[in-house]
């Protein structure tokens, strides 16, 4: 139970903190140089500007009205809550949060922009649930169709963008689409902040000394692998273990005391889940 009261606190926090930071990007820097993203905020962003109704954020909030009914049916109750938690977080940190960064400078202000809204949709989708908008529907297709989420954005986005090229100037145009890439490259770099984990293979004669190191002087999982080597043709075993940065030197300088012939192969992941890495997000 009290795992279970973390976990929720945890996830509401990362929703929560990273709605602020994305609303802080959109309304101190994205609405001040009218800029527009990709994704269903983006599409907020330009039927504000388009008719100046309502705000960005109460646009979002009645799009994803219609998101919500396709969520509750086809997704868990858990991935729904937590959404909406997101979604209501960012319309009111987008409806009440007046800021401006005063940045006049449009490159500038884009590369800015990008990078502080990158980092709050990061820190949301390391939550359970998600910031809302095309979340959903990307997630749908994809569990249903197999439809990659990744192709799912950049068709809509092209359509959104298509469409915002012939109601502003090119400037703007490109800008914004600064904006999206670098929002785009903001938030892989967030995820990889948690998530990125270092695969090492260790090749050496004496590889039980070293796995018996890694468990019992690291405390970390090591396998061992049945090889063979090409030129000898002798039969022997590889050593492979998950480890992060911070241990990665540490590891080596170990693995090279008990062996100063081993063969050292580090390899990056992006994302390792299960045993005591983290958890699978079920949707």
């Amino acid at each position: 139970m009290e795992n279970s009261i973390k976990s929720i606190l945890w996830n509401l926090l990362l929703l929560a903190t990273g709605s602020l930071l994305f609303a802080t990007g959109a309304n101190a820097i994205l609405v001040h140089h009218k800029f527009i993203i990709g994704g269903l905020y983006g599409t907020s962003l330009l039927i504000f500007y388009k008719t100046g109704l309502l705000s960005p954020g109460i646009w979002f909030f009645l799009l994803n009205i219609p998101l919500l009914v396709i969520g509750w049916i086809f997704m868990s109750r858990r991935f729904f809550f937590y959404s909406l938690f997101g979604i209501v977080c960012l319309t009111l940190f987008s409806q009440f949060l007046i800021l401006n960064f005063d940045i006049h400078n449009q490159l500038y202000a884009a590369v800015a922009g990008g990078v502080i809204c990158g980092a709050g949709t990061g820190i949301i989708l390391r939550s359970r649930g998600s910031g809302g908008g095309l979340d959903i529907v990307a997630i749908i297709l994809n569990q249903k169709y197999n439809f990659g989420v990744g192709k799912f954005y950049m068709i809509y986005n092209a359509l959104l963008f298509s469409f915002v090229l012939t109601q502003y100037e090119p400037d703007l145009v490109i800008a914004s689409m600064i904006v999206t890439f670098i929002l785009s490259i903001a938030l892989e770099q967030v995820l990889a902040l948690f998530n990125q984990r270092k695969i090492v293979y260790i090749i050496s004669e004496s590889q039980n000394p070293i796995a018996k190191m890694i468990t019992e002087e690291l405390h970390q999982g090591a396998t061992l692998i049945n090889a063979k080597g090409a030129f000898s043709g002798n039969d022997k075993q590889l050593v492979m273990t998950i480890t992060n940065n911070l241990q990665l030197k540490r590891l080596e300088e170990k693995i090279f005391t008990i062996d100063p012939n081993a063969l050292f192969i580090v390899e990056n992941s992006f994302n390792v889940i299960g045993s005591s890495f983290g958890k699978r997000k079920i949707y």
